[in-house]
Order: C-alpha cells, then sequence, then structure tokens
C-alpha cells in the first residue's frame, strides 16, 4: 500500500477502535446502577463488617454524580471493547507480516487478553483486603467519609495495573522471538528479576500495604518462571531447525 493508503488503514481500524469503546460505554452507562454496585460492593463489604466504624461514600459537588457516570463508563467501556481494540492494532500491521509471523502475533494476541482479564479479576477479588488494611489504620474515632470520584479514581488505577501488569510475561517472550531475551539469560537473572518484580508491585500498586504487593508480586513472579518454561521450549525449537553447518562455523569462530 502507499503511505496516503496506510494513513486511511489506520484511520478505519482507529474508528473501529473508538467505536467499540464508545458502544461499550454506552451499554455500561445504561447499566451504570449495576456497574456502581458492582465497583462499591469491596467498600460496603467492609463497612458491614465493621459496622463501628463511620464510613460512608460521598458525591461533594452537583455535577460529581454526571462526571462519575462519564468516567465509569468510559473506563468498563475500555476493559470491555479491549479485545476489539487489540484486534484492530493486529488486524493493522498483520498485512506486512509472512505467514509465519501471522500465526505468532495472533498467539500473542489471544494470550493477551485472557492475561490482562485475570489481572483485573485478580485485583477486584482483593480490593475488598485491601480497602479493610487501609482503612483500618483510621485511628480510633475518626471516621471515613470517601469522595466518590476519589474511590474510584483508586479502585480504577487499582485494577488496571493488575491487568497491565498480568502481560509481563508476553513481554519477556517477545523478547525471546526476537532473539534478544533467551531462555538461559532469564534463568540465570532469576534472582535479581523476583528482586525487581516485588519493587515494581510495591511502587506500581495504589495502597503501600504488604498483602497488595505480596498478592500482586507473587502470580507476576510465577508468570516469570512460567515464561522462562515457554521461552526454553521456543529455544529448543529453533536449535532443532538450525542447520549444521552454522554449529560448525560458530565453534570454529570461537576456537580462532
Amino acid at each position: 500500500m502507499t503511505l496516503s493508503e496506510h494513513f486511511r488503514e489506520f484511520r478505519r481500524r482507529l474508528v473501529f477502535a473508538a467505536a467499540a469503546i464508545f458502544v461499550a460505554a454506552v451499554v455500561a452507562g445504561v447499566f451504570y446502577d449495576r456497574v456502581f454496585e458492582f465497583l462499591t460492593d469491596p467498600f460496603y463489604e467492609y463497612a458491614r463488617a465493621n459496622p463501628d466504624n463511620d464510613i460512608s461514600l460521598n458525591f461533594g459537588e452537583a455535577t460529581s454524580a454526571l462526571s462519575n457516570l462519564i468516567s465509569l463508563s468510559i473506563f468498563v467501556g475500555f476493559i470491555v471493547a479491549s479485545p476489539v481494540v487489540l484486534y484492530q492494532v493486529w488486524a493493522f500491521i498483520v498485512p506486512g507480516l509472512t505467514r509465519k509471523e501471522k500465526r505468532v502475533s495472533l498467539a500473542f494476541l489471544a494470550a493477551t487478553i485472557p492475561l490482562f482479564l485475570a489481572g483485573c479479576a485478580l485485583a477486584y477479588a482483593i480490593l475488598p483486603q485491601s480497602l479493610s488494611i487501609l482503612y483500618g489504620l483510621s485511628p480510633a474515632g475518626t471516621s471515613n467519609i470517601q469522595q466518590v470520584s476519589m474511590y474510584f479514581a483508586f479502585v480504577t488505577r487499582f485494577i488496571l495495573v493488575f491487568g497491565i501488569g498480568f502481560l509481563f510475561p508476553v513481554v519477556l517472550v517477545g523478547l525471546n522471538v526476537i532473539g534478544v531475551m533467551p531462555a538461559a539469560r532469564l534463568i540465570k537473572g532469576w534472582r535479581v528479576a523476583v528482586v525487581l518484580i516485588f519493587v515494581f508491585a510495591a511502587v506500581a500498586t495504589p495502597t503501600a500495604d504488604p498483602f497488595t504487593m505480596f498478592v500482586f508480586a507473587a502470580p507476576l513472579t510465577l508468570l516469570y518462571f512460567g515464561a522462562w518454561l515457554l521461552c526454553r521450549w521456543l529455544d529448543k525449537r529453533k536449535a532443532a531447525k538450525r542447520p549444521e553447518w552454522l554449529d560448525v562455523d560458530d565453534t570454529e569462530a570461537s576456537e580462532l
């Protein structure tokens, strides 16, 4: 395609992705009450478990309810439409790929979506415990009047961080596929990698409690070793397909 055709194709894919987010956001707006109840359930779960604590959600301004409806609908729309958005990205780049690269990129797409959604699901599952730890630090006699906008900003960031963090093994495998990160290097530096994972979990999560950090870092560590096993299998396949005369040349070069 010519440069102008590439721009038109990019615009078309961008329009499809934006339309998917818009439609999903409108649907989320229609079911706003259910979405609101779903995301505030961890908050009220803590409130029900601690009836002595004065804790509530509050709309601070007259426009807060409307702005919260819009922002929350867009967030849910992005999560729901993420498979369509990723497909549009893949569909834009796939015409320039070989048949083998198309299969590899499709495999990456198939792995990205469930990993991202699994991270989001884990974040929601541990949200009540994280809120319990944070609100439990309030001194006796104080109350937690939580602004709705601030609460949802915290929740959405919390969920997105987990979802994006779970894409970590996809990046590692991608680096292996292009020859930058062999499996031997991954297993050799696993101690440093685990430390960096825990540092990343401590910095990336919106909370400062060790519980959330550990729950986030533990599956990332398992995903790291899972990525290493997959990279090891890929390296073996590459070695099996490697011509023998290349190995001979490499041996002679090392001797020289």
